[in-house]
């Protein structure tokens, strides 16, 4: 069973930074793919990085947060981090990492492709 903690969640004023991390446990295959995802009230989940454990990092940002939003990950670790830079009030939401254990990187990915989600965390900014 696939298990995923996130940290790093918080309160941040516009233009701090935060980082996320996603420890993930339990993987049976060895390349996978991890995924960030947010859900801000009233509004549906959407994706906002995600990447491939594979040798060759395979990545994927929204619109909304390139340049400003770094993903990364740590092999020995089994960690995945995402750098967000130069925060905004519209960035306020619970995110989530979530893991698709399917082989491949897929060129286009929601929710629904991803097998195993953490619990979650708020990530607020306001002055």
């Amino acid at each position: 069973q696939v298990q995923l903690v996130e940290s790093g969640g918080g309160l941040v004023q516009p233009g701090g930074s935060l980082r996320l991390s996603c420890v993930v446990s339990g993987a049976t295959v060895q390349y996978y793919t991890i995924g960030w995802f947010r859900q801000a009230p009233g509004k549906e989940r959407e994706g906002v990085s995600r990447i491939s454990t594979t040798p060759e990092d395979m990545i994927w940002y929204t619109d909304s947060v390139k340049g400003r939003f770094t993903i990364s990950r740590d092999p020995i670790k089994d960690t995945v981090f995402l750098q967000m830079n130069n925060l905004k009030p519209e960035d306020t939401a619970v995110y989530y990492c979530a893991a698709d254990m399917s082989i491949g990187f897929r060129l286009s990915a929601g929710p629904g492709n991803f097998d195993c989600w953490g619990r979650g965390m708020q990530v607020t900014v306001c002055s």
